[in-house]
């Protein structure tokens, strides 16, 4: 099924015409109404799709505590770590152009990554470093195993510490130059050895820049945006639309909301540092483009992006460990795997979402998040902006989507 541009811009149809019961579906809405009256967010746009329909289109809160402006369908978010997905879906398009084969070494498009050390353990000297064990690949990279960690400066390790000393991630430099400062940095450990959640896409950006010969930004409008009509996203807010972009928020120390002042939220001109990690904005309708593209087999109306077989491979489970991949401080339930640049759902039992099994997606540091589910031909998608990023509320609409699905899929 095609999810038509027009049909997003329309009013939702009935829930019962997209095998859901508006009884139970009145209480996603009557759940996201709560999160705002709590003062738990500001504002959230919500949206729940199937079989190229949406059953759900909800705005619910204010754009700011402020000045208590109504958040509309239309408003535009900083998505944070949803720009991944968008990453790697830029990357797979040119594996299918048989530029690369995944277990590539990274080395092979970027050199100075042939010689890229790996910590090993800190002495009272400094850091004791070590060889590669093998190179880093393009799969690594997609699936946060490559061994790049963040910068942080209040980090209890000194390699993160390190990452932040040297500023690794400049908002003034390019990505090209930043990547190289990167790669002169120890890796946390040896690639392939674990899963950590750092600069990876960080550097998937800079690939795709080194392939295909354009800029990051350029390749994602033109080979993503333009064709899935994703017309307000990008990785900064023209003055036209400044107006539609929601405030991010955090809570002050009597636990109420405030306006955020840090100045990397700032979206109101073309940023020097095209951040493939986390730096774009979107709507709930551009997304819903990107969503529902991957829900068909990478097809949205005329426009492919990817083969089918490229998208299974993309959300299939790569994830081989016993144990799930991510941190549990995270919050994030059991029973999911990881594919290239998603998480997988393997054990819906472990999960409690009710979804299927092969269920995949993604959340964002200011508590955005999507989810698809190829047996349901459903996706939802949860924009907030609050700093402190959860992802239960997220994992809550998912769980309250489900609950509404009366008729089987057809």
């Amino acid at each position: 099924m095609t999810l038509e541009v027009a049909a997003l811009e329309a009013e939702a149809v009935r829930p019962e015409d997209a095998g859901f019961s508006s009884a139970r579906m009145q209480r996603l809405d009557d759940a996201m109404r709560r999160l705002v009256d709590d003062g738990k967010l500001a504002g959230v746009v919500t949206l729940v799709a199937r079989q190229g329909k949406i059953a759900h289109f909800g705005a619910t809160g204010t754009m700011d505590v402020t000045t208590r402006r109504p958040i509309q369908r239309d408003t535009i978010f900083r998505i944070a770590s949803m720009t991944k997905p968008i990453t790697c879906t830029a990357v797979m398009m040119l594996f299918e152009e048989g530029r690369f084969l995944l277990d590539d070494p990274i080395s092979d498009f970027m050199p100075e990554f042939a010689h890229t050390r790996v910590f090993a353990r800190e002495t009272p000297h400094g850091l004791e470093l070590e060889d590669l064990e093998r190179p880093i690949t393009i799969r690594h990279l997609l699936m946060h195993m490559a061994g790049f960690t963040g910068p942080n400066a209040d980090s209890s390790h000194r390699v993160e510490r390190l990452y932040a000393r040297e500023q690794v991630r400049r908002l003034d430099k390019p990505l090209a130059d930043n990547v190289r400062r990167l790669a002169a940095m120890p890796l946390l450990h040896q690639p392939g050895a674990a899963f950590t959640y750092g600069m990876s896409h960080d550097v998937l950006g800079r690939l795709v820049e080194v392939i295909s010969g354009q800029s990051f930004d350029d390749f994602l409008r033109e080979r993503i945006f333009t064709p899935l009509q994703m017309i307000d996203t990008g990785f900064h807010v023209p003055v036209r639309a400044l107006d539609r972009l929601a405030t991010v928020h955090r809570t002050d120390d009597a636990g109420r909301l405030q306006p955020s002042d840090s100045p990397e939220l700032d979206r109101s001109k073309p940023p020097v540092y095209l951040n493939g990690g986390g730096g774009l904005v979107s709507t709930a309708t551009d997304y819903a483009h990107f969503c529902q593209m991957l829900l068909d087999g990478g097809v949205l109306g005329r426009e492919r992006l990817l083969g089918r077989k490229t998208v299974e491979l993309m959300t299939a489970n790569h994830w081989t460990a016993k144990h799930g991949p991510f941190p549990a401080a995270w919050g994030f339930p059991e029973g999911y795997g990881f594919g290239l640049g998603v998480r997988v759902l393997v054990n819906p039992a472990l999960s409690g979402s009710a979804s299927s099994v092969g269920e995949y997606g993604w959340a964002g540091a200011y508590s955005t998040y999507f989810w698809i589910d190829p047996t349901e031909q459903l996706f939802g998608i949860f924009l907030a902006q609050f700093e402190a990023m959860t992802l239960r509320h997220g994992y809550l609409l998912q769980v309250l989507a489900n609950q509404a699905l009366v008729a089987a899929a057809g």
